[in-house]
C-alpha cells in the first residue's frame, strides 16, 4: 500500500481503494473513479455519456411497457431491460454506497442507491413471486430515476469541464520538447529532462518551454496569453523570459530557471489545485449537513412508510412507494452541488480574466473586503521612470539639454538612462556620438560631447547650486520628482525630472473600487512627495508614506482592529508581510515569488485594474453559492412533507403512481438549476479579460 505521510492518504493497488485519513475519520474512495472523474474529466464524461445512451432508451421502454402492457411476457422483458439499467447506470451509485458504509458516514449516492434498489427490487420479487405480493410493478420509477439522476450528473461534469478549460489551455501552452544546449551541440529533449541552470535554444516564432533568463541573443516576446502584456516585450541578455509566451524572429539562448511545477504556470496549476482543498465556511458547512443528512432522510423514508401502512392502512406497495419516494425526493444532489458548481465557474471565470484565487476560504474573505491597502511602486505606478519635464537654463535649450543627456545615456542599462533614450526618440531628436564615457557609481555619466567635457547625474557636489537650479529642484522636489542635472563644459546648462508612471488602468480601477464601496488608500516607502503626487492624480485621500515593512503589516494590524476587513495589493519582498496580515494578500503577478506566495490572490495580468474584477467575482461566487444553499434548502423543505405523505389526505394512496417519478423530475431540476445558475457567473462582466487560451494561438 503506497503511503502520502504528508495528507494522509493511501492507495491500495489491489482493490484500487483510496483511503484519506481527515480529523480523526477514514474515508474511501475508489481510486479509478477519483483518478478519472478529476484528473482525466474528459474520460468521466464519456462514460456518464455511455451510462445515459444505454440508460434513456431503456427506461422508456420499460416505461412503454409498463403503462400499455403490450404483450404476456412483458413483465420479464422490463426485468431485464431494468436490470440492465440499474446494473450498468447504478454502478457509481452503488460504489459510493460502499464507499459511505466503510467510511460509516452519508452521502448522496446512499440515497440514491437505497431508493431505486428498494423500487427495483420489489418490482422483481413481484415478476419472480407472482402471487405473493401485490402485483404493481416499479421498474419504469428505478430506471427513469437513475436516468433522470445521471443526466444531472452530466451537466455537472459539462460544467466543471467548462469552468477549468481555460486553465487546461494555459498549461497546454509549453511545448511538448526543447532544444537543449550542452558543448557537444544541440538535442531535442522532453521537458522534464531539463532541469535548473542548463541553456535552451528557442528559435523564431517557437514557445518558450520554461522560464529563464536570455543569456545572448535578442528578440521580443508575446506574453498576452499568459500575462496580459498587450504588446511585444524586448527580451535581451538578462531578461527574463515566461514559459508559454512565443518568441519572435531572433533566436534566443535561455538558461532554465525553473520548469514544471517550479515554472509559472506550474504555479498557476497549483493555485487551481489549492483553491480545491481550501473550501470555504459556507461549504464546511454544506459538508457536514451532507454527513448526516442521508441517515436521517432514510430514517425519515422508514417512518413514513411504516407509519402510512400501520396508520394509513396503505398497501404494501404503496409503503415500498413512499419510502422511495421520499429518499430520492430528498437527495441532497443540488445540496451537494450548490457550492463547488458556483466556485467551479467563478474561479474559472476569473482565471478568463488573469485572477486566481487560492483557496475557496479567499473568495468569500475578498467577497466582504470594505478596504484596500494598496502599495505604490510596482502596484499602482510601472516602477519604472519616465521623464516628466526638461528645464534650461534658457528656455530655448531644452531640446540641446534632452539631446546630450540622451547622448550620455548611449548603450546604458539604468532605469534613467532608458527613459531619457525613450523621450528622445520620442521627440525624434538627434544624438551625437559620446567618446571617453565613464560610469560614475551613484553619481551619474561623465564623458566628452562635441568635444567638450558632459556631465549627466546627481544635482550636486555639495556646494549651493545656482539660484535658477535651486529653484527647479524645489519645484521637483515638491511635485514629487527626482531629478538629474545636465553639465557641459562645466557649467549646468540644465535638468531632467522623472515620475514614476502610472499603471495602465489603474485610475479607472481606483474609481471601480469606489463604486463597490471599496475605498483605496496608498501605502509606500517612498518619501511624502510622490506619494501625495500618485494619490492625488488617482483621487486617492488617505496616504501613508516612508513606511517600513515591518510597519506596512502593523498598518494592515491596525486596519483590521477597527473593523474593517483588509485587502492588500503588493508586488515585492517588502510586501510580504502585510499580505499574509490582511484578510485577503492581493498579489500582483510580476512581483517576487515571496509576494506572490503571501498572496492569497495572483494577478497573472500585473495589472490593478484586476483587483476590482476579482472582488467583482468574489461577491457574485459567494452570491450565487448562497442563492444555490437557499434553493436546495428550500427545496427539500416544500418537498420532503409532500413526499411523506401530506397529500394523501386529499388525493388518496394513488398519487403514489406517479409521485415517485415527480420528485425524481423535481431532484432533477433542483441540481440542473443549481448548475445553470452558477453557469451565469460566466455573464459576469469584468474590465478585461486574458486573450483566448488556445494551444495553437499564435496571438
Amino acid at each position: 500500500m503506497a503511503t502520502d505521510p504528508v495528507c494522509g492518504m493511501y492507495v491500495d493497488p489491489r482493490t484500487a481503494t483510496l483511503r484519506l485519513e481527515r480529523e480523526n475519520r477514514t474515508y474511501y474512495f475508489c481510486a479509478e473513479a477519483c483518478l478519472e472523474s478529476f484528473a482525466r474529466p474528459e474520460l468521466h464524461r464519456a462514460r456518464l455519456a455511455r451510462q445515459l445512451t444505454v440508460a434513456w432508451p431503456l427506461a422508456v421502454v420499460v416505461a412503454v411497457l409498463t403503462y400499455t402492457t403490450p404483450f404476456p411476457l412483458w413483465p420479464w422483458v422490463a426485468l431485464l431491460a431494468a436490470s440492465v439499467v440499474q446494473t450498468y447506470a447504478g454502478r457509481p451509485f452503488y460504489r459510493g454506497l460502499w464507499d459511505a458504509i466503510r467510511s460509516r458516514t452519508g452521502n448522496m449516492d446512499v440515497l440514491i442507491a437505497v431508493a431505486t434498489s428498494a423500487a427495483f427490487g420489489y418490482s422483481v420479487a413481484v415478476v419472480v413471486l407472482p402471487g405473493h405480493l401485490p402485483p404493481a410493478l416499479y421498474f419504469d420509477a428505478s430506471s427513469l430515476i437513475l436516468a433522470l439522476i445521471l443526466t444531472g450528473n452530466f451537466l455537472e461534469q459539462r460544467t466543471r469541464e467548462r469552468s477549468t478549460s481555460v486553465l487546461r489551455a494555459l498549461w497546454e501552452l509549453l511545448p511538448a520538447e526543447a532544444t537543449r544546449v550542452t558543448g557537444l551541440g544541440e538535442d531535442r529533449v522532453s521537458l522534464d529532462l531539463l532541469s535548473e541552470g542548463e541553456l535552451v535554444r528557442i528559435r523564431p516564432n517557437e514557445r518558450v518551454p520554461c522560464d529563464g533568463v536570455v543569456r545572448t541573443g535578442r528578440s521580443w516576446n508575446d506574453e498576452s496569453v499568459v500575462t496580459g502584456e498587450s504588446g511585444p516585450v524586448p527580451k535581451g541578455p538578462g531578461d527574463r523570459v515566461v514559459g508559454g509566451s512565443r518568441n519572435g524572429d531572433g533566436l534566443l539562448d535561455v538558461e532554465v530557471t525553473a520548469v514544471g511545477s517550479g515554472s509559472f504556470l506550474g504555479e498557476v496549476g497549483r493555485l487551481v489545485t489549492e483553491a480545491e482543498s481550501n473550501r470555504m465556511p459556507l461549504r464546511r458547512l454544506a459538508d457536514r449537513v451532507a454527513t448526516w443528512f442521508a441517515p436521517l432522510v432514510l430514517g425519515l423514508a422508514v417512518l413514513a412508510a411504516v407509519a402510512w401502512g400501520l396508520v394509513g392502512h396503505a398497501p404494501l406497495g404503496t409503503c415500498v412507494l413512499i419510502f422511495v419516494t421520499v429518499a430520492i425526493t430528498a437527495c441532497p444532489c443540488a445540496f451537494g452541488i450548490a457550492t463547488p458548481a458556483a466556485i467551479a465557474v467563478g474561479a474559472g471565470r476569473a482565471a478568463e480574466a488573469g485572477i486566481l484565487f487560492r483557496g475557496e476560504e479567499t473568495i468569500e474573505r475578498l467577497a466582504r473586503a470594505d478596504l484596500v491597502l494598496a502599495d505604490k511602486t510596482g502596484t499602482l505606478t510601472l516602477g519604472r521612470p519616465r521623464v516628466a519635464q526638461v528645464v534650461a537654463k534658457d528656455a530655448a535649450a531644452e531640446s540641446r539639454v534632452l539631446a546630450i543627456a540622451a547622448t550620455l545615456s548611449t548603450g546604458a542599462d539604468h532605469p534613467l538612462a532608458r527613459a531619457v533614450t525613450a523621450e528622445r526618440v520620442r521627440q525624434g531628436l538627434p544624438v551625437s556620438t559620446p567618446s571617453q564615457l565613464r560610469v560614475v557609481p551613484g553619481v551619474g555619466v561623465e564623458g566628452t560631447v562635441d568635444g567638450r567635457a558632459a556631465s549627466f547625474g546627481r544635482a550636486g557636489d555639495g556646494s549651493p547650486p545656482e539660484p535658477w537650479l535651486g529653484r527647479a529642484l524645489a519645484r521637483a522636489d515638491a511635485a514629487g520628482e527626482s531629478a538629474s542635472v545636465v553639465r557641459w563644459n562645466g557649467t549646468a546648462i540644465g535638468l531632467v525630472t522623472f515620475e514614476d508612471e502610472l499603471a495602465p488602468g489603474v485610475a479607472d480601477a481606483v474609481q471601480a473600487l469606489s463604486a463597490l464601496g471599496v475605498p483605496v488608500e496608498l501605502v509606500t516607502g517612498d518619501r511624502p512627495a510622490p506619494a501625495a503626487r500618485v494619490a492625488g492624480s488617482l483621487g486617492i485621500r488617505t496616504v501613508y508614506a516612508g513606511v517600513s515593512p515591518g510597519g506596512k503589516a502593523a498598518l494592515v494590524r491596525q486596519r483590521r482592529s477597527e473593523g474593517h476587513v483588509v485587502a492588500f495589493v503588493g508586488d515585492g519582498v517588502n510586501d510580504a508581510g502585510a499580505l499574509t496580515e490582511a484578510d485577503v494578500g492581493i498579489a500582483i503577478g510580476s512581483g517576487t515569488n515571496v509576494a506572490r506566495e503571501a498572496g492569497g490572490v495572483l494577478l497573472v495580468r500585473s495589472d490593478f485594474s484586476g483587483v476590482p474584477d476579482a472582488i467583482r467575482v468574489a461577491r457574485a461566487t459567494v452570491g450565487k453559492v448562497r442563492q444555490n444553499l437557499g434553493w436546495a434548502f428550500g427545496y427539500n423543505a416544500v418537498l420532503l412533507p409532500v413526499a411523506a405523505g401530506l397529500l394523501i389526505p386529499w388525493l388518496g394512496f394513488g398519487i403514489y403512481t406517479v409521485l415517485p417519478l415527480v420528485g425524481a423530475l423535481a431532484m432533477a431540476f433542483s441540481s440542473t438549476s443549481v448548475v445553470l445558475n452558477s453557469l451565469s457567473l460566466r455573464g459576469l462582466r469584468l474590465a478585461r479579460a486574458l486573450p483566448a487560451l488556445t494551444p495553437g494561438s499564435t496571438a
